[in-house]
């Protein structure tokens, strides 16, 4: 008789539980309906990014020392390091720089390892292209700069959702994001 009591009051407890999972998950959808739509026209309208957004890669040809260092680091061994060595200055001379981004995975190691900082990531997230063999960047490709999507007046530039809550009156720190 015992375990027949304690089976009824586990039953109940669990019955309470759910119950109350559904109230709150109820009371979470009702919240939400009193909120308006986050809805972007695209081509129109683009949001700005965040201040460590990793996008296409900037490369600075005079400041690289064809180290090849981006190419160790690199998980799929991506950028393409042509170097001669030059006997009479006892240097290495760079003839040719090219990354992919049609397989790069955007994760930033090369630009975090590089010694003479001639790599950087920009802000420029529209890299299609109906054909493939378009995403092949060479050095010229690589050390053109993006044009900065609040300079074109024909586009409206949208907050993130993360960046509307930050103070306005102070300056945009990359730990604030961080923190919501």
């Amino acid at each position: 008789m015992f375990p027949m009591v304690t089976g009824f009051m586990n039953y109940g407890q669990q019955t309470i539980r759910a119950a109350r999972y559904i109230g709150q998950s109820f009371i979470i959808t009702l919240s939400h309906t009193n909120r308006l739509p986050v809805t972007i026209q695209y081509p129109y309208e683009k949001s700005i990014t965040t201040e460590r957004f990793r996008g296409r890669i900037h490369f600075e040809f005079d400041k690289c020392i064809a180290c090849e260092v981006c190419v160790r680091v690199c998980p799929i061994d991506l950028p393409v390091v042509d170097w001669r060595f030059e006997k009479d200055i006892k240097k290495k001379q760079l003839l040719n720089y090219s990354i992919d981004f049609g397989v790069c995975i955007f994760c930033g190691n090369c630009v975090e390892y590089c010694p003479t900082n001639c790599l950087s990531m920009t802000e420029e997230y529209e890299l299609s292209t109906y054909d493939r063999h378009e995403l092949n960047y060479n050095q010229i490709a690589l050390g053109r700069l993006p044009i900065s999507i609040i300079g074109d007046y024909t586009i409206q530039t949208v907050m993130n959702s993360t960046q509307s809550k930050i103070d306005k009156d102070k300056p945009f720190d990359s730990r604030t994001i961080t923190d919501y």
